[in-house]
């Protein structure tokens, strides 16, 4: 997916970061949900490429990241 094809999907998201992000601009990520997907960017260049995941590979995905901490 390039940058232009990102935001037209992206727009109007609400996006927010873990709350394990610092408030001193460490490098962070974001997340977006809608029923259909999670889509998750860089922070510091929230027009570079966007992941998009199903709902159900997110909670897999934060289930198993979430034994790790």
């Amino acid at each position: 997916m390039n940058n232009a094809e990102s935001s037209t999907v992206t727009s109007g998201l609400a996006w927010f970061k873990s709350s394990y992000s610092g408030t001193e601009g460490g490098d962070c990520v974001e997340a977006a949900a809608t029923p259909a997907a999670v889509h998750v960017r860089d922070s510091k260049v929230t027009t570079g490429p966007i992941l998009t995941v199903s709902p159900s590979a997110w909670t897999e995905f934060v289930g198993l990241a979430s034994k790790e901490c």
